[in-house]
Order: C-alpha cells, then structure tokens, then sequence
C-alpha cells in the first residue's frame, strides 16, 4: 500500500494573507462609520460668511486594498506504482497411494464388468426380438402355405366332385337313353297325331330291371299316343341296368315324343 499522506492545512501565507483581509475590511467598515452622517436632520436656517474661508474638504475615501492571491496548491507527488501480485506456487497433486491405485483398478475393473454385463444383456434382448420376428414371420408363412394347400385341396376336391358328379350324370343320361330307346322301339305311333306333344310317366322298376308299375303324369293331348307308349313301357321290361349298382333308380320319370 502506498504512504498515506497527512491531510492538508493552511501555511504562514494563507494566514497572513487572512488577516490582512480582515483588518481592511475592519477599517473600510470604521471609516464609513465616522465620515458619513446617516441620520435625517431638518434644514436649519445657516449664515455664511462670504467671506470666511472655505472649510477643509473630507478627504476622499480610499480604495480598498486587492487582497493578494492565495498562493498555488503545490501538485501531488505521483502514486508509487502498485506492487505487481506474486505468483501463488501451485500445488503438487498428493501422490496416489498403493491402496488407492488398488481401489482405482478395483472400480475400473466393476466399471469394465457392468459394461460388457449391460452390453450382453442388450444383445441378448436384441437376438431375442429377431427371433421372435423371424418366428412370427415364418409362422405366417406357414400359415399362408397351409391355407393355401387347403385351397388347393378343396379345389381339386370340388373339381373331383364336379368330375365325379358329370361323370354320374353322363353315365345316368346314358342309362336313361338307354331306356328310353327300348321303349320307343315298342312304341306304335298312331298315323294321325299331328305334331311332336309330349308325354310324361313315372316308372316304377326292381334292381332286375322289371316294370312294375307305369303312370301317365303328363298327357301328351292325344289319347292314342298315350296308350302307345304305356303299352310300350308293359312291353320293354326288362328295362336295361345302369352300368353301376349305385346308379339304379327305383322311381324314374321318362319323356316321350313321337318325331324324336
């Protein structure tokens, strides 16, 4: 820190200097006391002697006196430069000790192992969702393979029935033809029917083929048709057995007309 400094106070100057302002501004003030009448007196009747000498003038009053200069402050001396900081020493870092280091590599060594523990276990949860992906995937493609077997079983099942079933009903058209043309073999179609009606009978037949039974359902308008081929059916019995046992029919509705 620099010297302080005692505080500044008035020199022998500035002390005489004072004084002297004081003492003529004392006699300025007696001066104007003694020589200047202030009050107010009424004119008073005066005689004067022309000639008596005239009375001494006052003297006239002096100026006063310019009070000298105060003397100039003397300038400061300049600041002493502030010292500059000093370096604080850095401090050397304790060395570790063997237990310290030991407990380091400890925790390094935990730190390590907590690691690669939670990197195994993100893996592992990781592999597990792509398992579960490619298991659900292959899952539907398992599924999608079997509906799509089972559509190809139903169709070639429907298409086997169809085949099956046209099969049939080619075979039972065949077996109803057959029939058909024997009756009409034995059919005597009267001379004078005009067009080509239509008549229709329900049959009735054992396993063996044997008629037992001929009814008209539909006549064909023409009394001597009719009877021609009721006659005919009588006549053809035996009628011819379907290829197949599965395929007799017991009741069977036959169709008749004269130009077919």
């Amino acid at each position: 820190m620099p010297p302080s400094r005692p505080a500044p106070g008035w020199s022998v100057g500035k002390w005489i200097a004072a004084i002297l302002a004081v003492a003529v501004h004392l006699a300025f003030v007696v001066f104007l006391i003694f020589s200047v009448d202030w009050r107010n007196r009424e004119p008073e009747p005066v005689s004067v002697d022309l000639y008596a000498p005239p009375k001494e003038a006052a003297p006239a009053p002096q100026p006063p006196k310019p009070e000298p200069e105060p003397p100039k402050p003397q300038p400061e001396p300049p600041k002493p430069p502030p010292e500059p900081p000093k370096p604080v020493p850095k401090a050397e870092p304790p060395q570790p000790t063997k237990a310290d280091i030991a407990l380091k590599e400890k925790q390094d060594q935990q730190r390590r192992k907590e690691q690669a523990d939670r990197e195994r276990k993100e893996k592992e949860r990781i592999d597990a969702e792509k398992k579960k992906v490619e298991e659900k995937r292959l899952a539907e493609v398992r599924e999608r393979q079997a509906r799509e077997a089972d559509a190809l079983k139903a169709q070639a099942a429907r298409e086997q029935t169809a085949a099956a079933d046209a099969a049939k009903a080619r075979a039972n058209a065949d077996y109803i033809r057959r029939i058909q043309a024997k009756i009409k073999g034995n059919v005597v179609v009267p001379p004078e029917i005009a067009g080509n009606p239509e008549a229709i009978f329900d049959v009735v037949q054992l396993p063996t083929g044997e008629i037992i039974d001929a009814q008209i359902r539909k006549s064909s308008g023409n009394r001597a048709y009719d009877d021609a081929v009721q006659r005919a059916i009588i006549k053809s019995s035996p009628l011819p057995r379907p290829d197949l046992p599965d395929m007799f029919q017991r009741s069977l509705s036959l169709r008749f007309r004269p130009l077919d």
